[in-house]
Formats: C-alpha cells, structure tokens, sequence
C-alpha cells in the first residue's frame, strides 16, 4: 500500500490517498475528515461494530 498526498478540490489542502493493487486492478481511496462531524473516529467504530454484533 502506498500513502500519497493529493490536494482537495475543495480546499486545495493535501489529501492523504491510499493506493492498493489487487490483482490487475488498482484502487485509490482518498481519505476526507468533516470539520463539523460531531461524532469522532473511535465513536464511529465503536458504533459500526455495536450494529453489526446486533445484527448477527
């Protein structure tokens, strides 16, 4: 996996991208944090895993 800075083409602000090659396909992920997200990553995790242990 490769971390490469691109820039937002909203703020022009570095935008960290992962880039992962399965196969002969490559994906590129680019990475964006709200500044007005009310809710933080680790609350987000805690959430997604609390809903999906309810689900099964």
């Amino acid at each position: 996996m490769n971390n490469t800075a691109t820039h937002s083409t909203t703020t022009n602000t570095p935008c960290p991208t992962v880039r992962k090659q399965i196969g002969k396909t490559t994906y590129i992920v680019r990475v964006h944090f709200s500044q007005t997200a009310k809710e933080t990553m680790e609350d987000k995790i805690k959430r997604l895993l609390r809903e999906e242990v309810r689900k099964m």
